[in-house]
């Protein structure tokens, strides 16, 4: 573990008391707990856009072939 000193207004300082509070927590933990959320967010969406931009494009069709119809490529009658 690392400590490192933030600074905080009045009124951020004591809705991050009562945040870390209702969680029952310390504001430290609190906080790294917050932080920790944004970075594993900010890791996955990294890794699925480099992992959708690693695909090579498909082809829908052959040429000269009829293009599927909108309701077949967005099918969510399944969703619903």
């Amino acid at each position: 573990m690392k400590n490192v000193t933030i600074t905080l207004d009045e009124k951020t300082a004591a809705w991050v008391r009562v945040a870390a509070a209702r969680e029952d927590q310390s504001v430290s933990r609190y906080i790294a707990g917050l932080l920790e959320q944004r970075m594993r967010a900010s890791h996955d969406y990294a890794s699925a856009m480099r992992r959708f931009l690693e695909r090579k494009p498909a082809r829908i069709g052959a040429a000269g072939a009829a293009l599927p119809a909108r309701d077949e490529l967005h099918d969510r009658s399944g969703l619903r």
